[in-house]
């Protein structure tokens, strides 16, 4: 039961970051920029490869070549339709991670707008520009090898009759949500500090709330141009999980303890008051004679 409730709050985390865009429009415009710009990579990659796939498909199959006409073009329509629904497969999961590269400065800032909202900004742990994309490059791609050490042998499960229809697209959708919620996770967790492997280890612990964040986010990203619409809003519920389910509490940086207040000066006399008395001196021992 605490499980299922946790998994509903994950889900619920994704709508808060919905209604932090539905009420910033200019934030939510803004988190667009980077995910057009992938969606148009996307797209050219896609239909490359849509021009491509028949002629991929025959270099793939010598073996046919001195089949029936009938089987072997068969046989090479159904791997041209197993090679295209790989690559748009590959595309949905590695989306996430190239907008996020692709978009580094957008989501950071759109990050830290939607934590001013709800209190001090957790800082120390800024890198610059040419240090964080690459950091993410890396990051992105352990996530993907992750990602690919489960998919791949949920690909070949899903030849099995029944379980394949059945099974395996549940636990696509739980390794791919959980995957997702790693990625978008991660400006929330680096602005407090937090190494890779401890982000990993964080939301392992509480995987139900990470599975229902990243699932209702797959599933809208299995919508045409639902990754686009939502990412900004996928963005916010991020930070939001972050601070206020996954590591909440005060951050602890050299940034975040406020200045000393230096010493204030006596007040002034208020005109119509009467003569101040001045202080007494301190007494003076007289010389010696």
């Amino acid at each position: 039961m605490g499980a299922m409730r946790a998994f509903f709050d994950g889900v619920g985390f994704f709508f808060q970051g919905l209604r932090w865009v539905a009420r910033h429009p200019r934030w939510w415009l803004f988190g667009l920029v980077p995910a057009l710009a992938a969606l148009i990579v996307y797209v050219v990659v896609l239909i490359f490869l849509g021009n491509q796939v028949g002629a991929i498909a025959d270099f793939l199959t010598p073996f046919a070549d001195g089949w029936s006409a009938g089987l072997r073009d068969t046989m090479r329509t159904l791997l041209g339709i197993v090679i295209f629904g790989a690559g748009l497969a590959l595309a949905v999961l590695t989306f996430t991670a190239l907008t996020l590269i692709i978009g580094e400065p957008f989501y950071e800032k759109l990050s830290e707008k939607v934590e001013e909202t709800y209190g001090e900004v957790p800082s120390g742990h800024d890198l610059p520009l040419w240090q964080s994309i690459p950091r993410s490059i890396r990051d992105s791609l352990v996530t993907l090898f992750y990602v690919l050490l489960f998919t791949i042998p949920l690909f070949a499960l899903g030849f099995v009759p029944v379980v394949g229809q059945t099974v395996v697209p549940v636990l696509g959708a739980a390794v791919s949500g959980f995957f997702l919620t790693v990625e978008l996770t991660a400006l929330a967790m680096e602005r407090r500090g937090l190494p890779r492997k401890d982000r990993f280890a964080l939301l392992r612990a509480n995987k139900s709330v990470a599975l229902g964040f990243g699932v209702v986010i797959f599933v809208i990203f299995l919508i045409p141009l639902g990754a686009v619409v939502a990412m900004p809003a996928a963005v916010a519920g991020a930070a939001i999980m972050v601070r206020r389910r996954l590591a909440p509490g005060p951050a602890t940086s050299p940034r975040a303890t406020p200045p000393t207040a230096p010493p204030s000066a006596p007040p002034a006399a208020q005109p119509g008051a009467g003569p101040t008395t001045p202080p007494p001196a301190p007494p003076t021992t007289p010389p010696p004679a």
